[in-house]
C-alpha cells in the first residue's frame, strides 16, 4: 500500500506493507535494521531464507551468534579479532616501526588486499565528528601516542578517507604527535576528495601507499 506524507514542505512517498504472518512481519523488521536494507530487500531476504533448508538457516543464525558472542578486539592495534591479540600484531614478519592510521576493520581489509603495506596498524574505530557526537576522547587515540611515546615507531602512515572529518582527525592527531622523534606521513591523494577509503580499487590504493608523503606537504596542497 503506497502513501503520502507531506514532511517539511515536501510530499514523501513511502510504503506500507500487508503482511499475513506475524512472524514473516517480526522477521522482515529485523532485517530491515541492518544498513542498506529497506523493507523490499528484508522481504525478499527472509522469502529465500525460508525456501531454503531449515539447516541453513540454523548454521546463519548460530554464526551470527557466536561471532556476536564470541568477538573480541585486538588488545595491540584495537582490529577486529578471535584472540586478545590478532594474527597482524602477532606476525612476527610484520614490521613494528610502521603503523598505518586508520578509521576501522573495513579499512584494514582493504589496505591488506593491495598487498603493498608490511607494517602494522591503529584502527581509531571511528573519526571526529561533532555533527555525530563523536570527539577525541571517544576514538583510540590515547593508545595511538603511548605507542609512539615508547619509540619502537618509525613511521606513522595516516591512511583515513578523504573527507572533512578524515582531515580533521589526522589533523588532531598530527598535532598529539608534534612533540616526537617520528615520521609522520600521510597516503598520496589518489583517492578522490570526499570519497571512502573501503571504496577504492586494489590499485590505487595501493599506489597511495606505495607514493605516501610527509603528512605537512600534504597541508600545502
Amino acid at each position: 500500500m503506497v502513501h503520502q506524507r507531506k514532511e517539511d514542505g515536501l510530499f514523501c512517498i513511502f510504503v506500507i506493507m500487508e503482511f499475513s504472518s506475524k512472524l514473516l512481519e517480526q522477521a522482515v523488521d529485523q532485517m530491515s535494521q541492518l544498513p542498506g536494507i529497506g523493507k523490499r530487500t528484508a522481504l525478499r531476504l527472509v522469502l529465500h531464507l525460508l525456501k531454503q533448508p531449515k539447516k541453513q538457516t540454523e548454521e546463519i543464525a548460530s554464526a551470527l551468534n557466536v561471532f556476536r558472542s564470541e568477538i573480541t578486539f585486538c588488545s595491540q592495534c584495537h582490529n577486529i579479532a578471535d584472540t586478545e591479540v590478532c594474527e597482524i600484531c602477532s606476525n612476527s614478519r610484520r614490521s613494528d616501526e610502521q603503523i598505518c592510521v586508520v578509521e576501522d576493520i573495513r579499512d584494514v581489509m582493504a589496505i591488506e588486499n593491495t598487498d603493498q603495506f608490511r607494517g602494522k596498524y591503529h584502527v581509531l574505530n571511528g573519526i571526529i565528528s561533532p555533527i555525530d557526537g563523536v570527539g577525541p576522547q571517544d576514538l583510540t587515540i590515547t593508545s595511538l601516542v603511548e605507542k609512539v611515546k615508547s619509540g619502537k615507531v618509525k613511521e606513522i602512515i595516516f591512511a583515513l578517507s578523504a573527507t572533512m572529518e578524515g582531515d580533521t582527525t589526522t589533523f588532531y592527531i598530527h598535532k598529539q604527535l608534534s612533540g616526537f622523534e617520528v615520521l609522520i606521513s600521510t597516503i598520496a591523494r589518489g583517492i578522490p576528495v570526499g570519497d571512502e577509503l573501503e571504496y577504492a580499487d586494489e590499485i590505487t590504493l595501493g599506489r597511495s601507499i606505495l607514493k605516501r608523503i610527509p603528512y605537512e606537504d600534504s597541508l600545502q596542497g
